[in-house]
């Protein structure tokens, strides 16, 4: 939603001259006959000033045209022309336009004229050399401008490490014992599911220190999803049950489900106030039934390691749980480190 300054102007200015009328009928010690009426050219400017609120819906005042009237009673009317600012819609709106403490950056926005195509619904990566950033279904430039991203600056050697939790299967415990100790900061994109089946786990992720971002409710194909109330609903199911669980807000990031996703879809999940979260290295680590090997997994996950590399990982992997101790050692080895997505993908304003 928006706003304009000349509409806060504009009940600045009512404000101002109610005091006044006020005043004078303390002066003249008795009531006047008259009436001043205080009026605004109701005119368009030729240049507005336009303030985006990305966190909070601000609903703006509906007075036209406001006369203030030289008697006592004048004021309860004027009180009644003034709308109060609804709710905001965005679950993660706080004061100062943060969320828990993560701090919203300033709005970039696209040139004018530009319309974000992906190149597919199904996300996916092309690879070049060992050690370099693949190339996506977008240009990172473009998705950032609605708040999506599927890697970091690549002239740093950081890692943003990343697990999507749809059950648990008994390996998340060894997961976060890993990151644990070696002070590595992650997120956890959960589901409906994992919520009500593992809260212990859940909450457990929360006092160590990571984040928890949105996975969904039910892990829909949201790429079929045109309507914002079905959108929202997915969304808002998750943040409801992770506060019931915790008593804190759900961080503001979203991974698509199977990484389908639409441009409209990121719109909208940025108008919700998230950060669209893909990944720029992954492996077939998903299938309980099928599960990597130890080498297979190590070498495949060292290889295509690259800076700003957003790593996602599965918990339901036995073999993540197996190597991740040894994994992390060895990216150390390499020269990286690692850092939480809140220090570089936080959604604008």
């Amino acid at each position: 939603m928006r706003y304009t300054d000349d509409k806060v102007q504009k009940n600045s200015q009512i404000k101002h001259m109610f005091g006044i009328a006020i005043a004078v009928l303390l002066l003249a010690g008795c009531s006047s006959s008259g009436a001043q009426e205080v009026t605004r050219n109701e005119a368009a400017p030729e240049e507005q000033t336009v303030v985006t609120l990305d966190f909070a819906d601000l609903t703006p005042t509906d007075a036209q045209e406001t006369s203030v009237q030289e008697n006592a009673a004048q004021e309860s009317e004027y009180q009644k022309t003034q709308t109060p600012l609804t709710e905001p819609e965005s679950q993660f709106a706080d004061q100062g336009g943060e969320a828990d403490g993560i701090a919203a950056k300033e709005k970039e926005q696209p040139p004018e004229g530009f319309t974000l195509r992906l190149h597919s619904e199904d996300w996916g990566l092309s690879f070049g050399e060992a050690g370099a950033q693949p190339v996506g279904n977008a240009l990172p430039e473009e998705l950032a401008w609605y708040d999506a991203y599927f890697v970091g600056d690549d002239s740093e050697k950081v890692i943003y490490l990343t697990f999507d939790c749809g059950y648990e299967n008994g390996n998340t415990g060894a997961i976060l014992d890993a990151l644990k100790k070696h002070h590595v900061p992650a997120t956890f994109f959960v589901v409906g599911h994992f919520l009500e089946t593992a809260p212990d786990l859940v909450k457990r992720m929360v006092e160590e220190g990571h984040m928890v971002g949105n996975h969904t409710y039910h892990h829909p194909d949201m790429s079929t999803i045109s309507s914002l109330e079905a959108f929202q609903e997915e969304l808002e199911a998750v943040a409801d049950s992770f506060y019931e669980i915790t008593g804190t807000r759900l961080s503001p990031y979203y991974r698509p489900p199977q990484g389908k996703a639409n441009a409209e879809n990121i719109k909208m999940a940025q108008q919700l106030g998230y950060s669209t979260i893909f990944w720029s290295l992954a492996y077939v680590d998903w299938d309980p039934e099928n599960q990597p090997s130890h080498d297979a997994a190590f070498d495949k996950l060292t290889a295509r390691i690259h800076p700003g590399a957003i790593v996602l990982l599965h918990n339901t992997s036995q073999t993540n749980g197996e190597i991740l101790d040894e994994l992390l050692t060895k990216w150390e080895e390499m020269g990286y480190r690692f850092v939480s997505l809140q220090q570089d993908f936080a959604p604008a304003r």
